[in-house]
């Protein structure tokens, strides 16, 4: 059975509000079989759930995660730990939780205060680390010190997001049981180092990715207001299989069983999902 899989997408973003049942219908007939939408924020994960649930009318093998994101550290409160552990408790038998994130550090932006996120940041690697969840991690000119967090506890691995780091850092994640995620970033010919990472870095190391509605391909780029979807994955990946000089289909077959791998719950749903539920 192949499968196409968006490892990250904000199905919950405002920017979907007007027609986003037609945006899941378009990417569910484009072959897309399934998105992880992860949380960014505690106010939003009973919404990310409910929305997981959903989509998967249409995209039977769509996923949530819960976690609060470093550019929403700002307004986030410390009892929001508290509130993120219960709803994981809650969410544990649900067979479409599979993870914690989306999580991280970003060093990109000045006016995030660096202690305040890692706060955040490593109280949500220690429920990781409690419940042995795989996370969803924002890595923003941040890679070596998510690195450190990481190797000073036991996480179950995951999916450094947009990477964008070098090739020992990937290496590092690789060790760690992360793979890394590539999208529409990867479509421009400018970004050298990214098509080169997706070029080279070892098959089973990664995962395709939109990030909808953000980091639009460069066919969208253009756009007065260009605005990525999951339906664009098909389109992304075969940049993705050009690069590797594979074929469309193997690309996304091999990207799908990298997520599975490293969020296993991932792979319990879809392997409980009726046989004629996913066709592509």
């Amino acid at each position: 059975m192949a499968l196409c899989l968006d490892t990250h997408c904000h199905l919950d973003a405002s920017e979907f509000e007007l027609d986003r049942d037609l945006m899941i219908k378009r990417a569910s007939l484009k072959g897309v079989d399934g998105v992880l939408i992860p949380a960014v924020r505690a106010a939003d994960f009973e919404s990310v759930k409910e929305l997981a649930h959903q989509a998967s009318q249409e995209m039977p093998a769509t996923v949530y995660t819960l976690g609060i994101h470093p550019i929403y550290t700002p307004e986030a409160k410390d009892t929001d730990i508290d509130l993120l552990r219960h709803a994981i408790e809650q969410s544990l038998d649900d067979p479409r939780f599979v993870g914690i994130g989306e999580i991280g550090l970003d060093y990109f932006l000045p006016e995030l205060d660096p202690h305040h996120q890692a706060f955040f940041f490593e109280a949500q690697l220690d429920l990781a680390e409690e419940f042995n969840l795989p996370v969803i991690i924002h890595v923003r000119r941040s890679q070596d010190a998510i690195i450190k967090a990481l190797k000073s506890r036991k996480i179950s691995g995951g999916i450094a997001h947009a990477f964008n780091g070098s090739f020992q850092q990937a290496e590092n994640f690789i060790k760690l049981d992360f793979v890394m995620g590539f999208g529409g970033a990867m479509t421009h010919d400018r970004a050298l180092q990214i098509r080169r990472l997706a070029k080279e870095l070892p098959s089973e190391s990664i995962v395709l990715e939109t990030d909808s509605p953000d980091i639009p391909p460069v066919w969208l780029a253009k756009n007065e207001h260009p605005r990525n979807e999951p339906g664009e994955l098909p389109q992304i990946s075969s940049v993705l299989a050009e690069l590797r000089g594979d074929l469309i289909e193997h690309t996304q077959h091999t990207c799908a069983e990298n997520a599975l791998r490293v969020i296993p719950r991932w792979g319990h749903l879809i392997a409980s999902l009726p046989k004629d539920s996913i066709t592509h």
